[in-house]
């Protein structure tokens, strides 16, 4: 497996093996004890899939506050996309920074994204399938999100024309929420 660090800490890139044969190819997309040791430190216990049919689909900026925070492990099952984290753990020292990551089936990688940032992509290609892992179950009492073109974010989005969910566009900026926890109360380990 090959991991690569980023600038926000805990967010993880990683990339299973892949064997090849005349067949095709096989690859274990995820085993706890190979994870773990590569740094990724989740249970995880329930696993989505969103499909877009056209590029330029926007979905986040999505997290869940805690006591329900979640972790993912996200890939690109079809298609390619630009992944998007911003960091709202307010003891990080990239505290509102964000980040961008281009996934696509064809190299996949995987971006562990841990608990306390906002995560969102926009579909590159049409067609795009995106399967993700998290560490605790869809809470929808906890569900939050911050708008994806908050301009006090000011994030470098492709020049396609968004497709935006009604529920998308309502988010409030970063500035209208309370978003801003420690890393510790993100984790659970204060209540």
């Amino acid at each position: 497996m090959e991991t690569r660090t980023t600038p926000i800490p805990g967010v993880i890139l990683v990339r299973p093996r892949r064997f090849e044969d005349e067949r095709g190819a096989f690859s274990e997309t995820y085993r706890e004890d190979v994870w773990s040791a590569a740094g990724v430190a989740a249970r995880f216990v329930q696993d989505n899939t969103a499909w877009s049919r056209r590029a330029g689909t926007v979905r986040g900026l999505h997290f869940q506050v805690p006591p329900h925070a979640q972790a993912k492990l996200v890939r690109v099952v079809r298609g390619r996309i630009m992944d998007v984290v911003v960091d709202l753990r307010r003891d990080s020292p990239s505290y509102r920074r964000w980040e961008v990551f281009e996934l696509d089936a064809a190299a996949r990688w995987q971006l562990f994204v841990p608990k306390g940032l906002a995560h969102g992509y926009m579909t590159l290609e049409d067609d795009t399938e995106v399967a993700y892992k998290v560490d605790a179950f869809y809470a929808p009492e906890a569900e939050a999100g911050i708008r994806w073109d908050d301009p006090d974010l000011a994030i470098s989005w492709p020049s396609l024309a968004p497709v935006v969910s009604q529920k998308d566009h309502m988010l409030p900026l970063l500035v209208e929420g309370n978003f801003s926890w420690t890393t510790a109360a993100w984790e659970g380990e204060l209540q």
